[in-house]
């Protein structure tokens, strides 16, 4: 049998390299960051979380929510501390946690940063019906198929009643692609549908984000919810 290409993911290598990376908006985007990349990224995260949640509804709840593999915190600061009520990260590299305090600073003063958990995702489980969503951006490549699974399935605890995970991630269309110099794995769309299904999570929305670069990997939307028992 053939080897899946998630079985070559390593934690230590990928932390390794990410730690060789400038904590910056540049560093963290491989070198997009003066392009457009960062605005329009916002602006189709936007748009897709509005279409799956336009009344940003929490049934009463506050509106928490959570960015995992969150880097300097760029996506907390431009996007998620905008629809959400507080935001709480994930972030396994110190230097980029460190930046992370640095730039959300102001947010965390007024109340909408909570905690920055220093850790992988692989080590990580929600607080049991904290969050209305769930933000994976850019970092699930990091897990194997089977710890994906389990990931989720952890994440799904950590919904409030109504609430949403969202992945947001690279696809290549024929196979999966691995990486050996940050060690992780690009997937299919079909890879990616699998898994949700049997982590137990609905497909309810997917969308391709616009206006990417177009030397880059087509970049896919996902929005689960947890199946109906």
């Amino acid at each position: 049998m053939e080897e899946r290409p998630d079985a070559n993911i390593d934690y230590d290598t990928a932390i390794k390299y990410w730690s060789s990376v400038p904590a910056t908006v540049d560093g963290v985007l491989g070198g997009f960051g003066e392009s457009v990349v960062p605005k329009v990224d916002i602006v189709g995260s936007t748009t897709f979380l509005r279409k799956i949640s336009p009344t940003r509804d929490s049934q009463g709840q506050p509106k928490n929510g959570l960015d995992i593999g969150a880097g300097i915190g760029r996506v907390t600061r431009d996007f998620l501390s905008r629809e959400c009520d507080k935001v709480d990260l994930v972030e396994p590299v110190e230097s980029f946690v460190e930046q992370a305090h640095k730039e959300l600073a102001s947010l965390k003063e007024k109340g909408k940063v909570g905690e920055i958990y220093q850790v992988g995702m692989q080590d990580f489980t929600p607080e049991e019906g904290k969050y209305w969503l769930i933000w994976c951006q850019w970092c699930v490549g990091h897990l194997s198929d089977d710890n994906l699974v389990e990931f989720f399935k952890r994440c799904i605890k950590g919904l409030q009643p109504g609430g949403w995970i969202v992945v947001k991630e690279n696809n290549t269309k024929y196979e999966d692609d691995y990486d050996e110099v940050d060690s992780s794995v690009t997937r299919t769309d079909v890879k990616f549908r699998q898994i949700f299904e049997r982590a137990g999570l609905d497909l309810k929305l997917t969308m391709l984000q616009k206006a990417m670069p177009k030397e880059l990997y087509p970049v896919r939307m996902y929005a689960l919810k947890p199946k109906e028992a």
